[in-house]
């Protein structure tokens, strides 16, 4: 091999080298990288709890033999809505009858005596005037008089009940709601001594939704509002969702009625009580169901959006902010509930923050950031 071989190859190895050398701090800068972020604003958001708790019947009533004998017939179709003084059941009214029969007799009776001691009671007065009779006799007529129309009244009053009684022997409906099982069937004897249970009606529409309420979350809800922090729900507008077995929410809101004065002694909690439209009938009394109930507003409330704040195992939360020096900070947050897909911030954000919602796998802590706002 030559000489100017050699001479060229040292050469190459020469500038070779010299492109390999590290370059200079200023030439290994890589240029911030650009992140996604939502600035944080404050507004008024309503605060919403979530309690369990039933449903009952706004009115139930209990349909009871009032008259004793053998019940004939049925005359409504079980689960069928009934109204107030439909005809329900027919008791046999023959005894009933002959009861009346008898009552109004002894009226008439009643009525025959008393005229004939008025009667008796004149013409010993006009015999008593000419000293025909004495007074002792004319005492004794008025007496009986007087006795006569207390029977009289008596009779009126037997009257009245047998009147009662017969009528009871017609059951009819007390309320308008719809009606269950019927409990006894034809032929069976009802008595007015025991009351026997013929049927229940219950009134679905509009119907009740009884929940509880911890005392301590009534208390934290109070010292907020003395505190400034919470605006309280005007009275009568305090509104309430309902969340059904199956998680479908219920279409129709409901209205809070009333919160309980006093706190269960062994539960600690206070009773309250929703009112709820039920047109079709769709909620049932004894259904157990979920209520979100509006109490309170804070005028300053704090959203985030859900793709920004990461969940540890633990449950804690937190947040990649842009300091305004456009570094990554580490914010832990308290997460207080969730409304579509932002999170409701409790403490450890602030109106005007940054959070980064895109680019997160690209920073850690302390990196300098190139911050763009974030557009869905």
């Amino acid at each position: 091999m030559s000489k100017s071989v050699y001479l060229c190859l040292g050469l190459s190895l020469v500038l070779l080298s010299a492109g390999c050398r590290p370059k200079t701090p200023e030439a290994r800068e890589a240029p911030a990288p650009e992140v996604g972020v939502v600035t944080i604003t404050s507004e008024s958001l309503p605060i919403i709890t979530e309690l369990p708790g039933r449903l009952n019947a706004v009115r139930s009533a209990e349909v009871r033999a009032r008259a004793t004998g053998i019940l004939l017939k049925r005359t409504f179709e079980e689960g069928a809505d009934v109204k107030e003084g439909q005809v329900l059941f027919q008791i046999d009214p023959a005894p009933l009858q002959a009861s009346y029969d008898s009552a109004q007799a002894s009226l008439s009776k009643a009525k025959a005596v008393l005229e004939q001691a008025e009667g008796k009671a004149k013409r010993f007065k006009s015999l008593l005037d000419i000293r025909a009779v004495s007074q002792q006799d004319y005492d004794d007529i008025m007496s009986l008089t007087l006795q006569s129309k207390a029977d009289l009244e008596l009779a009126k009053a037997a009257l009245e009940t047998a009147r009662l009684n017969l009528g009871y022997a017609t059951v009819t409906a007390p309320i308008t709601g719809r009606i269950g099982t019927a409990k006894v069937t034809e032929g069976a004897l009802v008595s007015q001594t025991a009351g026997t249970e013929l049927a229940v009606i219950q009134q679905l529409d509009p119907i009740y939704f009884d929940f509880t309420q911890s005392s301590t979350e009534v208390l934290r809800l109070k010292q907020a509002f003395e505190g400034g922090k919470l605006k309280s729900v005007a009275p009568g507008q305090a509104k309430v969702t309902l969340l059904l077995e199956d998680g479908t929410t219920y279409p129709l809101p409901g209205k809070l009625l009333f919160s309980g004065i006093s706190v269960e002694a062994t539960t600690g909690m206070i009773t309250l009580r929703a009112e709820f439209p039920n047109p079709d009938d769709l909620l049932l009394p004894g259904m157990f169901a979920r209520g979100q109930l509006e109490q309170a507003v804070d005028s300053k409330a704090i959203k985030a959006p859900q793709r920004g704040v990461t969940l540890g195992p633990s449950g804690t939360a937190t947040a990649m902010v842009v300091t305004q020096d456009n570094k990554v900070e580490s914010r832990p947050i308290r997460i207080s509930s969730a409304i579509g897909d932002q999170w409701v911030v409790s403490s450890g954000l602030q109106a005007g923050d940054k959070i980064i919602v895109e680019g997160l796998q690209k920073v850690k802590p302390g990196m300098t950031v190139h911050p763009v706002s974030f557009t869905p």
